[in-house]
């Protein structure tokens, strides 16, 4: 392997950071987009669970007001005394900031896929180009001389597929999966709003954890 990386030329330093970007940012973001931590099943409001209790869980789970959804919940809940108005206003800007969280260098990714493939096909421009100024025309024409710079041109495009077919499609697993949460995420807080000041008498507020 680290033959093949020595073939390839200096182009092959930038590819390689390419990979561990690309690498790093993928294992980060299926941590931190893990369900349990955005959308915890204990939280979700539904027919078996209204936003007395949920808010109740968040008084007496630290761990729960860590997730995207326990967030924007405590938001909405510390604002029950205020106006409806006032309690959507201010779910919103936190589901906005946990929203730019989720999001947090997904597009990286996909700047990765489309970079990797140009710095191979650079690669490929400057191998071509170290073979034919290789051969002298005035004095020989040995074909031999050539495969140095071939072989760059083939290595480094190689390592440009390699690296931007699986940033492509973390980019698009990634985005998709995002997109999903945004839409329940939004959806869960509309039904908790809608409990807190139309369904259900909730005289509890989120206490602060120590």
């Amino acid at each position: 392997m680290w033959e093949l990386v020595k073939a390839g030329g200096w182009l092959m330093l930038p590819l390689v950071l390419c990979s561990i970007f690309m690498v790093a940012i993928a294992l980060e973001r299926i941590i931190r987009l893990k369900k349990s931590v955005v959308l915890p099943q204990t939280l979700l409001i539904g027919p078996q669970q209204n936003a007395a209790q949920v808010i109740q869980k968040l008084n007496s789970d630290v761990a729960l007001q860590r997730t995207t959804l326990g967030r924007v919940f405590a938001a909405g809940a510390a604002s029950g005394h205020q106006t409806e108005q006032y309690a959507r206003a201010q779910m919103e800007v936190v589901a906005s900031q946990e929203i730019g969280y989720l999001e947090k260098n997904i597009n990286f990714l996909g700047t990765l896929s489309a970079v990797a493939p140009l710095l191979g096909l650079l690669g490929t421009v400057l191998g071509i180009i170290e073979s034919f100024l290789m051969i002298d025309v005035g004095t020989t024409s040995d074909p031999v001389l050539m495969m140095p710079g071939i072989s760059k041109a083939l290595i480094t495009t190689a390592a440009g597929m390699l690296i931007a077919i699986p940033a492509l499609f973390a980019y698009r697993y990634f985005q998709r999966l995002v997109q999903e949460y945004v839409a329940e995420l939004e959806q869960q807080a509309t039904l908790f709003h809608a409990d807190l000041f139309y369904h259900s008498d909730v005289g509890v507020n989120l206490q602060k954890a120590s």
